[in-house]
């Protein structure tokens, strides 16, 4: 079983509320090392897993990251182009236009009725 979870946890302040900003910029970079390598089916399983947890929890940075590197990793799916472009949109403005394109290509790849 992967720690891929595990390592997106500590990466959120929430989980780590005892943690030195030392030991979390170390769990940070940990989380970034994890899931640049990692298998987009596990990290796609991972970064679902938690937010199921706690949806505002994992912080905007490592939710982007994340499907980023899935999305690169599957550019013809249509339903995850989807599901990245409405977490975008989530969190405010500063990526409307990047969600916006998502959706144009996942509209592209697969019309909605």
């Amino acid at each position: 079983m992967s720690d891929l979870p595990d390592r997106m946890r500590q990466a959120v302040p929430e989980y780590r509320t005892d943690a030195t900003a030392q030991e979390c910029m170390g769990a940070i970079l940990q989380f970034v090392e994890a899931v640049t390598f990692a298998d987009p089916d596990e990290l796609l399983a991972a970064l679902r897993e938690v937010i199921g947890e706690y949806w505002p929890g994992l912080p905007p940075y490592a939710r982007n990251l994340a499907y980023r590197l899935v999305c690169l990793q599957r550019p013809h799916d249509a339903a995850l182009l989807r599901e990245a472009a409405d977490d975008l949109l989530a969190f405010g403005p500063d990526r409307d236009e990047e969600a916006e394109e998502l959706h144009r290509r996942a509209d592209l790849l697969d019309p909605r009725p």
